[in-house]
């Protein structure tokens, strides 16, 4: 059925994701999926609109790399940093349930989540300051992400937040022991990372994202555990402030989200996969971001690795991340994000149907 959508676009996704929300309150018998994300959706929808006024009065627009796609160029003076008025209100929420519910995990996620739109928001910044698309070093960077995940994983593995027993149906785990760590280390910088690579065309990152969420809160509501159930709100949450701020974040862009969203999306992803076991899950649904994050990590290292054998660096796809590929094969922007929504959809799908016959 969606290999016959000609045209995917925004609203398409919209009805699509709205459907699928409809069908997920009734068959659980709970309006609160739908309620919850069209509340979210219009609070996004309006943020973002006044946000992109705000931005242009403060002047903060987005630089382009020199060695990106020449028909990226015309992108540059988009208002950028739009992830603070994506960030801002789920923060806000998260706040009031952690308040209300005087719960550790919703503390440490609330920490984690703030310690990641931080860094996103000081990388945008000096990229800004700097009038050039680079703001943290690499490596400042990663540090940064590196003592926030560190700093959650560790709590809450002390606490017994994180289960070290890996589920990947109601009958199947895998006991990682100690070794959840690190694991945990790689699904939270990993998937924040993931993101923002993924973030590099009018709406992919974002329509993507808004899929994810809306998949991750579902899986969430099928383990039936009442404890998790505010998780899966959180994510029905997200799901509608994504959806609303692609009204603005589609081709032709008018705000970008920046490191400020990316950032912050990937971590609260990956930090709710963690705190509600599921991890396997998300990987599935994740695969665009993974898939993403591979062709950068494949092209960096054929490129070292041929570089030292034959004194010249040879490389894999004509660039990355992949839907630069795309680009520069002559495949138009609003396609290859439609193609991977259209995926990602799949994806979703595919890991719902696991999780209910493994």
């Amino acid at each position: 059925m969606i290999g016959k959508i000609k045209k995917f676009n925004f609203k398409s996704l919209l009805i699509l994701n709205t459907f699928a929300l409809i069908v997920t309150s009734y068959f659980f018998k709970n309006l609160n999926p739908i309620g919850v994300f069209t509340l979210f959706f219009f609070i996004s929808l309006f943020t973002t609109k006044n946000g992109i006024e705000i931005i242009k009065k403060l002047n903060l627009l987005q630089n382009i790399k020199t060695e990106a796609p020449a028909n990226h160029y015309k992108k540059s003076d988009t208002p950028t940093m739009g992830g603070i008025f994506m960030i801002i209100p789920f923060l806000i929420f998260l706040l009031i349930i952690t308040i209300d519910l005087g719960s550790l995990k919703f503390f440490l996620l609330f920490l984690t989540i703030l310690g990641f739109f931080i860094t996103g928001f000081l990388d945008d910044y000096l990229s800004i300051k700097n009038k050039e698309n680079t703001g943290l070093k690499t490596m400042e960077k990663f540090i940064l992400q590196s003592i926030i995940s560190i700093t959650f994983i560790l709590l809450a593995y002390e606490k017994n937040l994180i289960d070290p027993l890996i589920t990947i149906s109601d009958s199947w785990g895998i006991n990682m022991n100690i070794f959840i760590l690190p694991i945990s280390f790689l699904v939270l910088v990993g998937i924040s990372n993931s993101v923002n690579l993924t973030d590099g065309l009018d709406g992919l990152a974002a329509g993507c994202s808004g899929i994810v969420f809306y998949g991750l809160g579902t899986e969430i509501l099928m383990k039936e555990q009442q404890e998790l159930f505010v998780f899966s709100i959180l994510c029905y949450a997200m799901s509608g402030i994504c959806l609303g701020f692609l009204k603005y974040n589609s081709y032709p862009a008018k705000i970008f989200m920046g490191d400020t969203g990316s950032l912050s999306i990937g971590a609260i992803l990956g930090s709710i996969a963690l705190l509600t076991n599921s991890v396997f899950t998300l990987s599935i649904f994740s695969g665009i971001f993974i898939i993403e994050a591979l062709s950068v990590i494949i092209q960096v290292g054929f490129f070292k690795i041929t570089k030292k054998l034959f004194h010249r660096g040879k490389r894999i796809f004509l660039m990355a991340p992949l839907h630069h590929h795309f680009e520069l094969k002559g495949v138009k922007e609003q396609k290859i994000v439609e193609n991977f929504w259209k995926i990602n959809v799949l994806l979703i799908i595919l890991g719902i149907v696991l999780k209910i016959n493994l």
